[in-house]
């Protein structure tokens, strides 16, 4: 078996063959970079799972390459062009678009999978610019736009493969060339789906409507999605079907937050020599800080996670009395998660708009003030690829106790928003950040419940999914205590790519 240049260790080499084993089944020859027309009928459902720092990424991203260079399409869920009988097709997937965006930073060409159950239908005069981007077509001439938005379409879709990016750097607006949205109709080949441990089983039944071939990636350690029956849904497959990864692969240096974050796995372990173990990684690596307050700085784009409403709705409140927030309405550049869409079944379409903009469940954004209509709030979406939209808002600031919230925006139907300087962990999942704190009174409070989840101490889990959400830092919180900001909250440090500035606001949805 020929495998890639990069070392692999001896499980993830065992996971390449097996994985390239099964795809040879459906017509795709990774040896020999051979492809045959796919097989109808068959199914291959597939799991990789390890912990943090096991390589699975690394892996994923190895076969997407090996993938494409054997002549498989990757399909982005923005445009597809026209069908060709013998075309075979790749999608990456990720459950949020955050935890798609972490994929793209480490050049894995990931969407989300509501991108590839709905697709875009273009308008037929720029589906013509498409098809030229994509090599398809002849350079075409627009009524409207001169050869120089044509250059900058081109100069984009060089960068970054994206026809959306691209006809946006002409000057276009989502609304000139995408005309709606439907339902995916046609299967595709191949699905790669990273955090697999975020699915549910309906959307796990939607992806094996769409892919013969299905591989998860994910984390057993991690915390099961809150709806379901407490499980994941790799662990119902057969065993042969799950390829198991032990921690090898580690940056150039030792890390110490994942030092931290696998010592968790002894059952001898205890939360009191759990914190003295972040105090004694703290000593000797800055990476970890035994933090005695909250840094109220870091919460506008990196929340705090925590365990319980409770300690979120009180940090949410404390964050914006230290940025002098009014009662009565948003500071830009406070952040917010998107909750949920609240419209109608007969608004099917409005629904596809918003959340193919990246607006669903889970979705982190920066509030950047009111929209041109009243109900409307201007965001950047994070981890989108056309980030700055103006949508209907329902903006929700919880109150403690059982009082009802605050409400500063409240169109009749749009998207809905919670505030996001703090998130409980399970929300967390599929996220990361350069700097994350956690909260840990609230794990030393899960601790002393004794509460016990798929055999593993809670808290354990808790702590576990909390600091591998950190990139470079984890800072341990210690303490009930905020700090006050350094400077007023901005937006100014948010990538916003040249072709925004012909729109500022984005489209209204």
């Amino acid at each position: 078996m020929t495998l890639p240049a990069v070392t692999f260790s001896d499980d993830q080499a065992e996971a390449w063959d097996a994985i390239a084993e099964g795809l040879r089944g459906s017509g795709i020859d990774l040896d020999d970079s051979l492809l045959t027309p796919p097989r109808s009928g068959g199914s291959l459902v597939m799991a990789v799972i390890g912990k943090a720092g096991s390589g699975k990424t690394m892996l994923l991203a190895e076969l997407t390459r090996a993938l494409n260079e054997a002549g498989v399409d990757i399909v982005s869920g923005d445009w597809e062009g026209k069908r060709r009988k013998d075309r075979r097709t790749l999608a990456v997937l990720a459950p949020t678009n955050k935890a798609a965006s972490v994929l793209r930073t480490r050049g894995v060409p990931a969407t989300t999978i509501h991108r590839i159950l709905y697709t875009p239908v273009y308008d037929p005069e720029y589906e013509k610019i498409a098809e030229w981007l994509a090599g398809n077509g002849e350079r075409p001439q627009i009524e409207g736009l001169t050869e120089v938005a044509l250059d900058r379409a081109f100069a984009s879709y060089q960068a970054n493969k994206s026809i959306p990016a691209a006809l946006a750097a002409a000057g276009l607006r989502g609304s000139d060339f995408i005309t709606g949205w439907k339902r995916r109709e046609d299967p595709l080949d191949i699905g790669f789906v990273d955090e697999s441990s975020m699915l549910d089983k309906r959307q796990f039944e939607d992806l094996q409507e769409i892919f013969p071939t299905l591989v998860l990636f994910g984390d057993p350690a991690q915390l099961p999605p809150v709806q379901s029956d407490g499980g994941m849904v790799f662990e119902n497959l057969p065993a042969p079907k799950v390829l198991s990864l032990s921690r090898i692969h580690r940056q150039d240096e030792d890390n110490p937050i994942l030092d931290l974050a696998h010592a968790l796995a002894d059952p001898a372990l205890g939360f009191d020599d759990f914190e003295r173990m972040v105090a004694d990684a703290a000593r000797r690596d800055k990476r970890v800080v035994w933090a005695e307050r909250v840094e109220s700085d870091l919460m506008a784009r990196s929340p705090v996670l925590v365990w319980t409403n409770a300690t979120r709705i009180r940090l949410i409140h404390a964050f914006r009395a230290a940025f002098d927030a009014p009662a009565d309405e948003l500071l830009e550049g406070e952040p917010l998660i998107c909750d949920g869409l609240e419209l109608p079944l007969k608004h099917r379409n409005k629904r596809n708009d918003l959340e193919a903009r990246g607006l669903i469940k889970g979705a982190q954004v920066i509030y950047l003030g009111p929209g041109r209509k009243p109900g409307f709030s201007r965001l950047h979406v994070i981890g989108a690829d056309d980030p700055q939209v103006s949508a209907a808002s329902i903006v929700k600031i919880e109150q403690e106790g059982d009082d009802e919230p605050f409400i500063p925006f409240a169109a009749r139907m749009g998207a809905t928003f919670l505030h996001g300087a703090a998130v409980t962990i399970h929300k967390a999942q599929g996220s990361q950040w350069d700097t994350v704190q956690v909260y840990a009174p609230d794990i030393a409070m899960a601790s002393r419940m004794g509460r016990v989840e798929a055999g593993q101490p809670l808290w354990k889990r808790l702590a576990y999914v909390a600091i591998t959400r950190a990139e470079r830092e984890l800072r341990w919180v210690v303490r009930n205590r905020l700090a006050r900001p350094t400077q007023p909250l901005r937006v100014d440090d948010l990538t916003v790519e040249t072709r925004l500035e012909l729109r500022p606001e984005g489209p209204d949805i």
